[in-house]
Parts: structure tokens; C-alpha cells; sequence
């Protein structure tokens, strides 16, 4: 593996666990569960922009995932889809720069 792999495939990592971390900090502090945690990303206004900052973000890097994968067959890469929308674009995008920065066959 290359050095530059290694570097895309730590920050899914940590893009998976840290902001998780946060999250079930949140959810046990508050004892609201994901509804709760949900309804703090509409709080106020600075909250509600991050919130869509993410989900433009992830929209886009959705179809950057497809429209690559539909011309380079990297079937493997779609996987950063869901990893995007369940844990996270810190996750998504370096998990997608992994998967697609593997040498070709």
C-alpha cells in the first residue's frame, strides 16, 4: 500500500470514529437518542447551515462517486455512498480517495 493510501485510509478511519464519538457523547449526555441529536442540527442557524454545508457535500460527492464508478467499472468504490450518508462525509470522501487510488489491474 501506498503511503498516500495508507494517509486516505486513516482519515476514514478517523472520520468514522471521531465525529461518532461526538455524536454518542451527545445522545448520552442528553438522553434523546438520534431524534434528539437530529433536531440539534436544526438548533439555530449556525447549526442548520453546517448541516446543509454537509449534505450539499455529500450530494456532491454521491454523484462524483457514480459518475466515476459508471466510466471506471470500480464497483468497490460505491461502497463510500453509504459510508457518506451513515457516518459521515469525514468518512465518505477519504474512504472514496481509498478505494480509488488502488493500482490497476
Amino acid at each position: 500500500m501506498s503511503p498516500l493510501r495508507a494517509v486516505y485510509l486513516g482519515l476514514a478511519v478517523w472520520g468514522a470514529i471521531h465525529p461518532m464519538w461526538w455524536f454518542v457523547a451527545y445522545m448520552r449526555e442528553t438522553g434523546t437518542g438520534l431524534g434528539g441529536l437530529i433536531d440539534a442540527w436544526y438548533a439555530n442557524a449556525s447549526t442548520t447551515g453546517l448541516t446543509w454545508d454537509l449534505t450539499i457535500a455529500a450530494i456532491a460527492l454521491t454523484v462524483w462517486v457514480l459518475a466515476e464508478t459508471w466510466v471506471r467499472r470500480n464497483w468497490e468504490a460505491l461502497l463510500a455512498i453509504p459510508a457518506t450518508f451513515c457516518i459521515g462525509v469525514s468518512c465518505g470522501l477519504p474512504l472514496y480517495l481509498f478505494l480509488r487510488s488502488r493500482p490497476v489491474r
